[in-house]
């Protein structure tokens, strides 16, 4: 769940991940989402985040094999999040670097 929270954070910041499009709207910590924060705060939060989720998969990978945890659900589960959060701040890596050199590639 917290994969569709920062989705929905992030698009609220005008970022997505469907193709087309430039990254972000807003750079201030007082534009569009009731102050949310500065794109620098949630970028670095979100980032926090997906580090958290594959931290927490590791340990539950370690808590399995060493038998403190007999639950393989809960392996493949904290796994399989802390992929599509990685995933996903990818194709918003992506996504931030084609806004730039877009923006790069203008003639003024």
């Amino acid at each position: 769940m917290d994969s569709v929270n920062n989705l929905n954070k992030l698009n609220a910041l005008g970022i997505t991940q469907t193709a087309g499009g430039a990254g972000s709207s807003t750079t201030s910590g007082t534009g569009g989402t009731g102050g949310a924060g500065s794109f620098k705060d949630v970028l670095l939060k979100n980032l926090n985040e997906v580090n958290q989720m594959q931290q927490d998969a590791d340990s539950t990978l370690e808590n399995y094999v060493t038998g403190k945890s007999g639950n393989i659900g809960e392996v493949i589960s904290a796994s399989q999040k802390a992929n599509m959060a990685f995933s996903m701040l990818v194709q918003i890596r992506n996504k931030l670097q084609d806004a730039y050199d877009e923006v790069k590639n203008l003639r003024v």
